[in-house]
């Protein structure tokens, strides 16, 4: 049954064949029943029939040319009152096709068939009056024959309308679905951006310090083993340090794991600024670091942005601060905000690092800065000090934490 149904969705002309033949025949069957006991009322079967096949056409072909269809209609309603051929079982191909222009077809044609539709009773009713009815009665009986005709056309058009909502309502699912995956595709890009900047601050600040600390050892190996063993220590610890931070960002990754691990570390904050500048120093670069203001409860987004500032700033003064650079952090609580001073006396980045962005693969820790502390609302001013060296200062706000 539902494989009958689908073939005749799909072939609706055959369908309309099926029922035109049927009209058709309920015709055939009025006018030779009729024929001879009311020839004038009727006209001769000879006219009528040929009229009552066009009519059934148009039944068949309604939804292939239904403009055309409602002309053809509509001259077969005028050779009807030409050639004095009453109403006949044929005409209900009006109804037929009022209704599907309405559904279906243009505009104008539309209002064409509302328009012929309500005249078609009071035309029929002048044409072929009653002889024994009142004025009276005439003119109930056209209004009685008016309404299948506006009955079509209203259904007709409630179809035509009910299809439209429902187009409309299809394509505003279809733009929300789209918008949706916009959105998807933006925060998924925005959430790829923030793990690269977390596993570039990592591996930037973890490695430089194993190589300064590897450096170190191979120089002091033969002559100083104690050192060298402490630079071994180091960097072991530094690597494990490194990994435990790549696994908690790794595991972001991992879709549906929820429950954190013993393995995965919480994400750095202000208070351990103490421990990563005195790794630092144990790497060999001296960092005064002081905290002024009141210390107090930060956004946990602030906290990150403040470490991985100060991080970064002592990686780069590390790789371009050449020997025997020293450097200061400066951790200012003010009321509306947290200011961060990081400079060191060193030779300085090259320019094309923090003016024009990076070049060649470098200048993405500058990057990854001015992205963090956009997000959240501060500023960064990155640049030469004057007498030489490089500084990094930050404004970010603070909101009272929940």
């Amino acid at each position: 049954m539902q494989r009958l149904y689908d073939f005749l969705r799909r072939h609706p002309t055959w369908v309309d064949s099926f029922w035109a033949v049927v009209l058709l025949g309920i015709t055939g069957v009025n006018l030779s029943s009729v024929a001879g006991v009311r020839e004038n009322h009727h006209g001769s079967p000879e006219v009528a029939l040929p009229i009552a096949v066009v009519l059934c056409l148009t039944v068949a072909l309604r939804r292939r040319m239904p403009e055309k269809m409602l002309l053809l209609v509509a001259a077969m309603g005028v050779v009807q009152l030409t050639v004095d051929v009453e109403v006949m079982a044929a005409d209900f191909a009006m109804l037929v096709t009022i209704y599907t222009v309405a559904a279906d077809g243009a505009r104008w044609a539309s209002r064409f068939a509302l328009t012929g539709g309500l005249a078609a009773g009071t035309i029929s009713q002048i044409r072929w009056p009653q002889s024994d009815t009142s004025a009276l009665g005439i003119v109930l009986i056209a209004v009685f024959q008016t309404v299948p005709f506006a009955l079509a056309w209203v259904l007709g058009d409630s179809i035509r309308t009910r299809r439209a909502y429902l187009a409309q309502l299809e394509e505003r699912a279809a733009r929300l679905e789209k918008e949706r995956e916009a959105q998807s595709k933006v925060a998924v890009a925005a959430e790829r951006a923030r793990i690269a900047r977390e596993l570039h601050d990592v591996v930037a600040h973890n490695v430089s310090v194993m190589v300064v600390q590897a450096d170190g050892a191979a120089y002091v190996m033969d002559t100083a083993p104690d050192q060298a063993r402490k630079a071994l220590e180091t960097i072991s610890g530094t690597g494990r340090q490194a990994l435990a931070e790549m696994r908690r960002l790794l595991g972001v990754l991992r879709t549906g794991e929820h429950q954190e691990s013993g393995e995965y570390v919480p994400q750095p904050d202000v208070e351990q600024l103490d421990d990563l500048i005195a790794q630092c120093r144990t790497s060999g670069l001296p960092v005064d670091f002081k905290v002024e203001g009141t210390p107090r409860p930060l956004p946990s987004g602030v906290e990150l942005t403040a470490y991985r500032i100060v991080q970064e700033a002592l990686t780069n003064t590390r790789k371009h601060g050449g020997p025997n650079t020293g450097a200061s952090v400066r951790l200012v609580y003010f009321d509306d905000g947290l200011g961060l001073l990081v400079e060191d006396d060193g030779k300085g980045a090259p320019h094309e690092l923090y003016e024009e962005g990076g070049a060649d693969g470098q200048g993405h820790g500058l990057i990854g800065m001015r992205e963090r502390v956009g997000m959240v609302g501060g500023t960064l001013d990155a640049g030469p000090r004057p007498g030489g060296g490089f500084r990094i200062s930050a404004l970010l706000p603070l909101k009272p934490a929940n």
